[in-house]
């Protein structure tokens, strides 16, 4: 099971790298307004990049809530940042880029990073929450949206998409966290009345509208860098500290050393996220 939840992990990071890109393709060329635009999802759904990549973030998706159920936080919110490593090697290979010698050393640090989280984690399942951890979730819910709401008040574009970044992080790690909480019963229905298990969808919704207007106003590598690195901070944090998450005896250090590592080479590797070439629909 541990070995296929860490498969899960992997296939996670590779649908969010491809996905990322394809999604950034269709976001810039979507016709923008200057405020926070609702409607910017009805006119990407007519994008076939933009639905090819929401398909495989839907896999992703699917696949990184298996990968909770028996991984720690800290491992699995470092290898889905390492989708931007995907993306870097996916440019290489596929359109051609050069990779400069500081990007190959990120993608080897990288590397190196995960398989360090990778022998030092140890595998189980969450520990179970307090029943007021759910209404905690909703409420920031409600914090995690109105963030949104005031980055269409901030003066300029990039401050706008550097606030919409954070709350794409913030959401992205919610959906984490509460997918590693969530405590699911014999009768799946009785999750309707579970609010942490209301915060995955809305979570995952709230992400997916503030990280598409986040690509329209700013630098891909100035979203994709804060998203990545508040969606892995926060959750292996609340993970450590509350779930239960824990590193095999005397790991401690290592585990440490890889996160760091796995984090601050996908934030490297972040201009990678935009495409060199354009894509047709």
């Amino acid at each position: 099971m541990v070995v296929f939840a860490v498969l899960c992990a992997a296939l996670t990071s590779v649908c969010y790298g491809v996905g990322s890109v394809l999604q950034a393709v269709a976001a810039g060329r979507a016709r923008s307004s200057g405020a926070l635009d609702l409607k910017l999802l009805w006119r990407l759904a007519r994008s076939a990049p933009y639905l090819l990549g929401m398909a495989l973030d839907a896999i992703g998706f699917l696949a990184s809530l298996v990968a909770l159920r028996s991984l720690p936080l800290f491992l699995v919110q470092a290898v889905i940042a390492s989708s931007v490593g995907v993306t870097a090697l996916v440019a290489w290979h596929f359109l051609h880029v050069r990779l400069a010698r500081r990007d190959a050393v990120g993608v080897v640090v990288l590397v190196s990073g995960l398989a360090l989280l990778g022998l030092s984690a140890q595998p189980a399942a969450g520990d179970a929450l307090p029943a007021s951890a759910g209404w905690w979730g909703v409420a920031g819910i409600v914090v995690v949206a109105g963030a949104g709401a005031l980055a269409a008040r901030m003066p300029t574009p990039a401050a706008q998409a550097a606030l919409l970044a954070l709350a794409t992080g913030i959401a992205f790690g919610g959906v984490a966290v509460a997918a590693r909480g969530v405590v699911v019963p014999a009768d799946l229905w009785r999750l309707a009345a579970d609010p942490l298990a209301w915060c995955v969808p809305a979570y995952s919704l709230l992400g997916v509208i503030f990280f598409a207007s986040a690509l329209q106003r700013g630098s891909l590598v100035l979203v994709v860098a804060l998203t990545f690195a508040i969606e892995t901070v926060a959750p292996a944090a609340i993970g450590l500290a509350w779930l239960g998450d824990t590193t095999r005896p005397g790991w401690g250090i290592a585990a440490g050393v890889g996160f760091a590592a796995s984090v601050l080479a996908a934030i490297s590797l972040a201009r990678y996220a935009e495409p060199v070439t354009p894509l047709t629909t």
